[in-house]
């Protein structure tokens, strides 16, 4: 069945400033706006209930301690994801740019654990700071790299997986979790991990080429490990609260019951999915796509709601193809 494709129309663009607020940045705390994006100051002014009172609203409170070792700290009161950074920041006396990435309920450098999508409403939050910075030139002697790359939320792309056995994987001092500050002087601070991926893959093949790292502070524990990440989507299954916070790229951050079964398994497919078409890994993103999907009849109605909520990736007909099969195929339970 054709996509239709010549009618879809360019989306506009996920946020307003896309430097100052990357696809993760839509945290709202329930209750503080309406019950979908962009029509928040609409429900005020409708007939339905007025919004309750600040002394009313859900106070969520969650724990947290930098990775490398320190207190326990107490956050709350955080609107987006640079402001969750801010209040580490806060809490610890430290610059919100420190903050690297977050890892749920284990202070290792372990992808299955980063804080994406969702947070569990008992979760432990193990903030990762900037730790030592690093220069490698590296000759690219095959077309991929063996590298998957995701984001933090808030401007820093860093490595999330690397293939065994690729050039990458060769080179000792790059690791799963070094943030990659610029390539070939190209400075990367702000970019999406799409977009780093891209200048990944577009680098020429047979040139070498200059990439500046720097890596999380490790705790002594953690010192000498190396691990190539995880392809599982286990980033929807987060914590052992009884619901998650689930952070969206628009409209307010909701507290909600643990994805069913079939949510993820499609999730697990879509980030797959991801990383074989987009080198990235983005269980949030796959999840915002498996539920613009899961109610659509067909693929050109589930295209077009790609284009009016994800409009900026651009994705390409055969993907967006296989994404509405692995939808499918998750909803009968075939694996």
């Amino acid at each position: 069945m054709p996509l239709g494709l010549g009618r879809r129309k360019k989306a506009s663009p996920l946020v307003e400033n896309e430097e100052a607020e990357p696809i993760r940045g839509g945290l709202n705390m329930p209750g503080m706006e309406g019950l979908d994006g962009g029509v928040a100051g609409e429900a005020a002014g409708s007939d339905g209930l007025p919004p309750p009172p600040n002394n009313m609203r859900p106070r969520l409170i969650f724990h947290t301690q930098l990775a490398h070792g320190s207190p326990t700290g107490r956050i709350e009161g955080f609107s987006n994801v640079r402001e969750l950074y801010a209040k580490i920041g806060e809490a610890f006396g430290i610059p919100a740019s420190e903050v690297m990435f977050c890892t749920l309920n284990t202070h290792k450098v372990d992808m299955d654990k980063l804080l994406g999508g969702q947070i569990g409403l008992e979760d432990f939050i193990f903030a990762h700071i900037k730790g030592q910075k690093k220069e490698i030139e590296i000759f690219k002697g095959e077309d991929a790299l063996g590298l998957t790359i995701t984001d933090n939320g808030a401007g820093y792309a860093f490595i999330k997986r690397i293939r065994e056995g690729s050039i990458i994987h060769q080179i000792q001092v790059i690791n799963v979790g070094d943030m990659i500050e610029s390539i070939n002087g190209h400075r990367l601070i702000g970019c999406r991990h799409y977009e780093v991926a891209k200048m990944l893959k577009e680098l020429p093949k047979g040139k070498m080429f200059t990439i500046k790292l720097v890596e999380p502070l490790k705790a002594f524990d953690m010192i000498g490990q190396r691990s190539s990440g995880s392809r599982s989507g286990s980033g929807v299954q987060l914590g052992t609260g009884r619901g998650t916070l689930r952070l969206r790229s628009k409209g307010p951050a909701t507290v909600e019951e643990l994805p069913s079964a079939f949510e993820e398994k499609a999730i697990e497919k879509v980030d797959d999915l991801l990383e074989s078409y987009m080198g990235i890994r983005d269980s949030e993103l796959a999840a915002t796509m498996v539920e613009l999907g899961k109610d659509k009849k067909n693929p050109d109605e589930f295209a077009e709601a790609l284009d009016e909520t994800l409009g900026d990736f651009a994705f390409p007909d055969e993907f967006v193809f296989d994404v509405w099969g692995a939808i499918g195929d998750a909803k009968v339970g075939r694996v």
